[in-house]
């Protein structure tokens, strides 16, 4: 079964090979603060920061989830409130879970054909961290990066990303904001149970004035053992090892995200030319990891049965979209071959 599904997805085939090397080099084994772990650690979190870009004076951590991070988030870095800046189930739910730790998170809920408007946000009513979506799974949208440099511009707050469907396949701007994150089921092309978290010098000092030393997994703690190469609580070595054995293997980002881009605008000349209708109208918002497809429930159970049959696995809807839809996964682990198959049997069904 090939996997289009936007998380869990596909995996890198290198995996394999990779899960035997961490069994044989003796490191699911060793304990996460001897040497050897460190080292582990060290050279993933210099391997991960190359192949995706990240400016040296961001820091890099490592923790279990992309849920995970909000509840850091929450903890950490806000004394007052938060502002959400949102237009699908995933954003809402940061919302939502920041609300339960620490009430007062506020929203801004816009359309799936919408850029955010700059003057509704409210930006300067004192809101500690400004919360937006890069990528919003649950529709197939994306934030245009013009969007969060003019954020940027307007405001010293901490700006956190749920970057969970784009980190390591599109090219992010990593300064206009102060905290970045995502699981590495997606884009990363790894089995589930990590997550990264990338954190500006703003967001180290806003944590040290909330001054949040509550939590095993409180930012302040977290640092402070990731700056000697440990880890807060026994950490997920597999995953850590398998992450920083990818960070190696693949291209620099700046040419993965051209080659995500180019394959993101095949998928969206494809698909209307044969009758298929996107989700997304606006072409300034559409996702380029994550593509959705509208039609009928009929219709919509009818392709993703026939696409089973067919040894392909496509990504249910989600959210207020989950009987109208479809979604695509457009990760970097997917191969050609993989979308060329997927491709000639939505060619032969779409008489449908």
């Amino acid at each position: 079964m090939i996997s289009f599904y936007p998380g869990p997805s596909k995996v890198y085939p290198q995996v394999e090979q990779y899960l035997s090397e961490a069994y044989k080099s003796g490191i699911l084994s060793v304990n996460h603060r001897s040497d050897v772990f460190m080292e582990m650690l060290q050279n993933t979190i210099g391997s991960v920061k190359r192949s995706l870009e990240i400016p040296d004076a961001y820091e890099v951590y490592f923790v279990s989830s992309a849920t995970e991070c909000w509840e850091i988030i929450a903890q950490s870095l806000i004394n007052t409130s938060s502002f959400h800046i949102y237009n699908g189930a995933f954003g809402a739910k940061w919302m939502e879970y920041t609300d339960k730790i620490r009430k007062g998170a506020a929203g801004l809920e816009f359309g799936i054909n919408e850029v955010p408007d700059m003057a509704a946000l409210n930006i300067d009513l004192g809101h500690d961290v400004i919360c937006v979506t890069h990528n919003e799974t649950s529709n197939g949208t994306a934030l245009p990066n013009s969007f969060l440099s003019d954020l940027r511009q307007r405001t010293n707050q901490i700006i956190a990303v749920d970057a969970t469907s784009s980190m390591a396949g599109v090219l992010l701007p990593w300064q206009d904001a102060d905290v970045w994150y995502a699981s590495v089921q997606k884009c990363f092309g790894l089995p589930a149970g990590l997550a990264v978290m990338v954190v500006s010098p703003q967001a180290v000092a806003r944590a040290e004035q909330v001054g949040d030393r509550h939590f095993y997994n409180s930012l302040l703690f977290t640092r402070e053992n990731f700056l000697k190469f440990q880890t807060p609580y026994t950490p997920n070595a597999l995953g850590i090892y398998l992450l920083g054995r990818i960070a190696e293997q693949v291209v620099p980002m700046h040419e993965m995200s051209a080659e995500i881009l180019s394959r993101s605008r095949e998928w969206y000349s494809f698909l209307p030319e044969h009758g298929y209708e996107l989700l997304v109208e606006n072409e300034a918002v559409r996702s380029a990891t994550v593509v959705a497809v509208h039609a009928d429930r009929e219709k919509i159970t009818k392709v993703k049965a026939m696409a089973r049959q067919a040894g392909i696995q496509l990504g249910n809807g989600y959210g207020a979209w989950k009987d109208s839809s479809f979604r695509i996964a457009n990760f970097p682990a997917i191969s050609l071959s993989d979308i060329s198959l997927l491709r000639n049997f939505l060619f032969s069904i779409s008489h449908l």
